[in-house]
């Protein structure tokens, strides 16, 4: 058992200077003072406790390959997202289905699991039909525990350029195998730069009953006409992701000032890292120009920014990477500093630096110091 001592509280909502007694995994008991007897004791004080920050695209595997093989990028690091103070994500995969599988995938977020994480991930990569571990999206979400959803590349010249007849069975089988599942059966779209943006998506949500929560667009911010689109999408109900790390002379927290202006409901905006993944950028003509790999340690950046560039209060910002990704994703235990919660927590300094982080009760990194890596770090 754990009690970290008169933590200044974010969860993410200002709760206050708590004691938390972490036992079993979860958060057993918050109150001003706590009588716990032989228990590991950590004074917070002068510190903030949040949740661990859910990051639900990381390209655990690695991701890239677009300039050939040697352009691939190396799997993720258990030390990485520990200092990135991730301690639930999503795995996925990209462009390249074929060297990299599901197979792959899964077996990495199982490794992670073990090593102390929350690790899920989704079935499919950038094309159609979905590369799959059972052969079909629906066993893979209904009968692979890790998997919560699939993913699919649109509007982007290296998608499979599904049609709309396409999108709209791939959808309506992701949602009935989540809903089967008890889980979020999502559709995780990759956007590209094509000018077609999100039409597919509105088309299917006219044609059918499916939910516009099912859809979840990533990338929104790749052009102006593309995030018209997706507050245009918000507004219909439906989930939207900033990427941190796709402008870097802009945060996510300029474009939520954006939805705010349009008065739309920001708790259904979400950003990720799409850490290990590689960013590339090309000419006129479709040629590769530049490539490299992104940061896992972005999503804990644009938190920063969001408080110190933004102004947000910070409980505003920590929601956008904790309470409302565990909401799109249907993750009940997590995102939220409550009794019967899974024991996720960062402390931070008051400078928003990440001090101490806590997986599912776990210790893993204490006065900046490393306590957990990876088997073979």
């Amino acid at each position: 058992m754990i009690v970290l001592r008169q933590a200044e509280v974010y969860a993410p909502q200002f709760a206050g200077r708590q004691d938390i007694l972490i036992a079993g995994g979860e958060i057993v008991k918050m109150a001003e003072h706590l009588d716990c007897g032989q228990v590991e004791e950590i004074d917070a004080s002068g510190k903030i406790a949040v949740p661990g920050l859910i990051d639900q695209h990381i390209h655990i595997t690695g991701g890239g390959g677009e300039g050939s093989f040697h352009t691939k990028t190396p799997e993720v690091q258990l030390s990485s997202l520990i200092e990135g103070g991730i301690t639930t994500l999503v795995g996925l995969l990209g462009t390249d289905g074929f060297s990299r599988s599901v197979e792959n995938l899964v077996s990495k977020a199982k490794a992670l699991k073990e090593e102390g994480l929350s690790v899920y991930c989704l079935t499919g990569s950038y094309s159609y039909p979905s590369v799959t571990l059972t052969g079909d999206v629906k066993k893979d979400i209904l009968f692979i525990d890790e998997v919560i959803g699939v993913k699919l590349a649109l509007a982007d010249h290296r998608s499979s350029n599904v049609t709309l007849d396409e999108l709209i069975r791939l959808a309506s089988d992701a949602r009935v195998a989540g809903m089967l599942s008890g889980k979020a059966g999502i559709v995780t779209l990759h956007m590209g730069d094509d000018p077609q943006g999100l039409n597919k998506v509105f088309d299917a949500i006219k044609q059918t009953a499916i939910p516009a929560k099912v859809f979840h667009p990533t990338h929104v911010t790749r052009n102006p006409v593309l995030f018209e689109q997706a507050l245009d999408f918000l507004e219909l109900g439906g989930w939207i992701d900033l990427t941190a790390g796709s402008r870097k002379e802009k945060s996510c927290g300029d474009y939520i000032e954006a939805a705010k202006q349009r008065g739309l409901d920001t708790r259904r905006i979400t950003v990720s890292s799409d850490g290990q993944g590689s960013w590339s950028t090309y000419d006129a003509r479709g040629n590769l120009t530049q490539i490299g790999v992104s940061s896992v340690k972005a999503l804990h950046e644009q938190l920063v920014r969001m408080v110190k560039e933004n102004e947000f209060d910070l409980a505003e910002a920590l929601s956008y990477v904790t309470s409302n990704p565990a909401d799109a994703l249907q993750l009940s235990r997590k995102g939220r500093l409550q009794e019967g919660m899974d024991a996720d927590i960062v402390l931070l300094d008051k400078d928003l630096a990440i001090d101490t982080v806590i997986a599912r009760g776990q210790l893993m990194m204490k006065d900046k110091q490393l306590r957990v890596r990876g088997t073979y770090e």
